[in-house]
């Protein structure tokens, strides 16, 4: 018997009840689906320990862990914001885990083992795809905001419908007459990254124009990586007469680099962003850009944790909410010459 004060490890816990550790956590988290013989076994094992009294999983009394290894500004605070109040709706209490120092901790693996927590909502997680799937395989119920990369169709996801707002964009574009259109695009190896590369290209290819390898840039998406990715643009012999960016801090970064190289926007160089933040809206001209929906992206993702914890049948797990284009003073016709040359 544990001494008291000591609290049994769900290893300990395991081996007292002669089953495995992914079963002591689902019998610990409330799971239906472990056999009644089984439960009992379990139960006995942490009432001979002495451990906490497993919980009863969609109990009010669950927290929910949230993590967001990034600094909570703009894009990711807004998200955030809106999953704490809607938490706070449903009765819940928060774990919150953010902030560039919480990247590099190694958490998920435990999370079904912690009788206090019931769900987590992950937003844009760094962690491989191979642990968000074995995290799925312990029953935890979790939801992924933004993912990173494809995710199989058992893990749920919130996402905006970023392929079809990277074709609203240039197709505003090429409605404006431009054909050469420089793309600041986010790393290569994300999933939004890809799908608005893909919106590009099918827009381009609407007016029969392929895209040119010459004209894309892959970056982290900062203002000073944007600025650097548009001047590398904006040098190229043949310049570009549009520049779309990945997010609108990217896309200050090339209002920057236009700037310094005496270009008038949007009368010399059209400039999208992406995300619509109040930043957006600061810049001269202001932002032509396109408006995710942040906090509903945070409400949906609360809501359908909500159902995985009531055990709801969920018909879609992977969710992309719609955006808007949001027109302002960045864009405009292309120039008179360059209209020639194409």
């Amino acid at each position: 018997m544990a001494r008291p004060g000591n609290r049994a490890t769900v290893r300990a816990i395991a081996a007292e009840a002669g089953v495995s550790i992914a079963t002591v956590s689902r019998v610990m988290n409330g799971h239906a689906h472990v056999a009644p013989d089984t439960q009992e076994l379990v139960r006995k094992a942490v009432a001979r320990l002495g451990a906490p009294a497993p919980a009863r999983r969609g109990s009010a009394t669950g927290a929910i862990y949230v993590r967001c290894p990034y600094v909570l500004t703009d894009y990711f605070g807004v998200i955030v914001s809106s999953v704490a109040e809607t938490l706070d709706l449903y009765g819940r209490r928060l774990v919150l885990s953010a902030g560039d120092a919480a990247r590099d901790l190694q958490v998920l693996a435990g999370l079904p083992g912690d009788p206090g927590i019931a769900g987590a909502v992950l937003i844009v997680p760094p962690e491989p795809e191979r642990e968000l799937e074995a995290l799925r395989s312990q029953d935890f119920p979790f939801v992924v905001v933004d993912p990173r990369t494809p995710l199989p169709r058992d893990i749920a996801s919130v996402s905006a419908a970023n392929l079809t707002a990277a074709r609203s964009v240039t197709a505003h574009l090429v409605e404006l007459g431009h054909r050469r259109i420089g793309v600041i695009g986010g790393p290569g190896d994300w999933l939004a990254s890809r799908s608005r590369l893909a919106g590009h290209t099918s827009a381009l290819a609407d007016v029969g124009v392929l895209p040119s390898p010459e004209l894309l840039r892959s970056i982290e998406p900062t203002a000073d990586w944007g600025y650097g990715a548009a001047c590398e643009l904006l040098d190229l012999p043949q310049r570009p007469t549009a520049l779309v960016a990945f997010n609108d801090k990217a896309a200050v970064g090339a209002l920057r680099a236009a700037y310094e190289r005496g270009l008038r926007v949007p009368e010399d160089l059209s400039i999208t962003g992406f995300d619509d933040i109040d930043l957006s809206r600061s810049t001269v001209p202001r932002l032509t850009t396109v408006r995710q929906p942040l906090e509903e992206m945070g409400r949906m993702a609360v809501s359908l944790l909500m159902r995985l914890l009531d055990r709801h049948t969920v018909d879609t797990l992977h969710v992309e909410l719609a955006t808007q284009l949001v027109l302002r003073g960045s864009t405009g016709p292309v120039p008179g010459d360059a209209s020639r040359e194409a």
